[in-house]
């Protein structure tokens, strides 16, 4: 087990009244062409890396942010509070508040001193934070004098954005050195976040672009973040992408929850691999408004979390119809997902087992585990589908849907304003702005396809989608697929099918594996109903040993 020191990353010193105030110690970037090397012997090619420390991001100026914040919160007071919030959801860390054990200043000053104490660590740091919000703990503060306003569990709890997720007072770059300095308003989902009282501790690390600049690059590298590593096996495991800092962020116990984005299991392949609840809701269910693109068609946020009942309050509190975004319209809104969750059994539900997956044990087990719950497993031939141009779909879109968003959410100090501007401003210096190449993007300049074109290859993926779920579903009565981390993900993405994915054990080196429940749109209640029924009866979650 790695060994935090201390004195390495935090210095005490008495004030003339002795109180403890702590001063972190800047953070000096160290020689990483030893792990480099060592790496480069990885099975998985992917995860190679080229570098580890970002060359763009400065680590003091987020701590100077932080410094003020916690100037007044000690180790002591770290250890004593850690057993009332390492692992707690969010139910339990609003029941120590009301009792008076907890406050929220207190809560969000433990989650920004946690985060100091392991990312300016190089044994422990993993590069899931780009950026702090220099006011959390003066939001904090607000909250605990209003607590007679509470009215849903999110408020008073530190969230954490993916970053490329507009949130004011901070910068949105999508891990972009060309947006390093986007300083926007809030987009949509923040502000409803906001209104309900959550507060926006900061910003995670993820695949830059949302992994749409390099082919065959690391998950979870960005050049404005680094290269994001797992908890579970630092430079062993893949993180998943491209909300790799999210998925971080959270196993390690940043704060309470976080957001993150998925066009093709960019929540679920996170989620699954640093052992959490990660949703990937019905397209349309939550705004995109204010969030950087890949595409309209296919794009959504969505909560990650360490529980079911958490993944259900963040969902909550993002919910709404945004006028901007049309894939809202007529949403269902207003629904308290955590509120009707109940330990029951599941007799009378039918799940789809997908042959293909049997080989896998913890999948088979799994199954067993919920036909001891009642449910009813099926086994199913899967599908073979037509997804030729699933490539191009997301290529046509971003060339659009990236231009609309830096013409009208971007801030206006940023003057590109198309993806040719993004790729050429990236040629002036590669080995900094895109050291892995940028294929991705480059690729959606040689697109040449008609809007009618389009449409059809659109309707096409779509229909190819809705069959390979449905066709199992009619045929066997199914109310849910079973799928493994994010093997069905771009299934379900074409189809727009929500997508609950939470721990369903380790393998035998202790990398994390998810079991993902796929249903029918806009059923979200089912899916978390489903998945508290599993998770309760089946605790399976382990928090990562160095970070416990």
């Amino acid at each position: 087990m790695i060994k935090n020191k201390l004195f390495l990353l935090l210095l005490f010193i008495s004030a003339c009244h002795h109180q403890t105030k702590t001063v972190i110690a800047p953070w000096v970037p160290y020689d990483e062409s030893a792990e480099i090397a060592k790496n480069a012997e990885h099975p998985v090619e992917k995860m190679r890396y080229k570098l580890i420390q970002s060359k763009v991001l400065d680590k003091n100026a987020i701590w100077k942010k932080v410094s003020s914040q916690i100037s007044d919160f000690s180790e002591k007071d770290y250890q004593r509070l850690k057993p009332l919030i390492l692992e707690q959801n969010i139910p339990t860390l609003q029941s120590h508040i009301q009792s008076g054990a907890l406050n929220y200043e207190k809560l969000t000053q433990w989650y920004l001193y946690r985060i100091v104490k392991y990312e300016n660590n190089r044994q422990t740091a993993l590069n899931a934070i780009i950026d702090i919000n220099p006011d959390a703990v003066k939001q904090a503060r607000e909250k605990d004098k209003n607590k007679s306003k509470t009215e849903h569990p999110i408020y008073g709890m530190p969230i954490l954005l993916k970053d490329n997720i507009n949130s004011s007072g901070m910068a949105t770059s999508a891990g972009a050195h060309l947006l390093k300095n986007n300083y926007t308003a809030d987009a949509f989902i923040v502000e409803r976040i906001k209104q309900k009282g959550g507060i926006i501790l900061g910003k995670t690390n993820l695949s830059e672009w949302a992994n749409f600049l390099c082919r065959g690059c690391p998950n979870g590298y960005s050049a404005v973040g680094g290269q994001t590593l797992n908890p579970y096996g630092s430079k062993k495991f893949d993180t998943g992408g491209s909300s790799s800092g999210s998925g971080v962020a959270i196993t390690a116990n940043y704060a309470a929850a976080a957001v993150g984005t998925e066009t093709s299991g960019s929540i679920l392949s996170p989620s699954s691999k640093n052992s959490l609840v990660g949703l990937k809701p019905t397209v349309g269910l939550l705004s995109r408004g204010g969030i950087v693109p890949i595409s309209s068609t296919l794009d959504t946020p969505g909560p990650m979390t360490k529980s079911v009942i958490d993944n259900a309050i963040l969902l909550s509190a993002m919910t709404g119809e945004d006028s901007a975004d049309p894939a809202t319209k007529n949403n269902p809104k207003g629904r308290s997902y955590w509120q009707n969750l109940k330990t029951e059994r599941l007799s009378g539900l039918r799940f789809g087992v997908n042959k293909n997956f049997l080989t896998e044990p913890l999948y088979r087990e799994t199954v067993e585990k919920l036909v001891s719950l009642g449910a009813t497993a099926i086994a199913f031939e899967p599908q073979k589908v037509n997804f030729n141009g699933f490539g191009d779909l997301l290529s046509a879109d971003m060339k659009t849907d990236l231009a609309h968003y830096l013409n009208t959410y971007a801030s206006s100090d940023i003057e590109v304003q198309t993806v040719e501007d993004v790729v050429d401003y990236n040629q002036q210096d590669m080995a900094i702005r895109a050291p892995y190449g940028q294929a991705r993007l480059a690729g959606i300049l040689s697109l040449d396809m008609s809007p009618q074109d389009l449409v059809k290859l659109k309707t096409r993926i779509h229909q190819e989608g809705i069959r390979f779920f449905e066709t199992p579903m009619k045929q066997y009565q199914l109310d849910v697929v079973l799928s493994i981390n994010n093997k069905n993900a771009g299934y379900a993405a074409a189809a727009r099918y929500p997508c609950l994915t939470l721990p369903m054990g380790y393998t035998q080196d202790g990398q994390p594996m998810g079991i993902t429940f796929v249903a029918r749109p806009f059923t979200e209640d089912k899916l978390l109903q489903l998945g508290y029924v599993f998770e309760q009866a089946f605790t399976l979650r382990k928090p990562p040993a160095d970070y416990q």
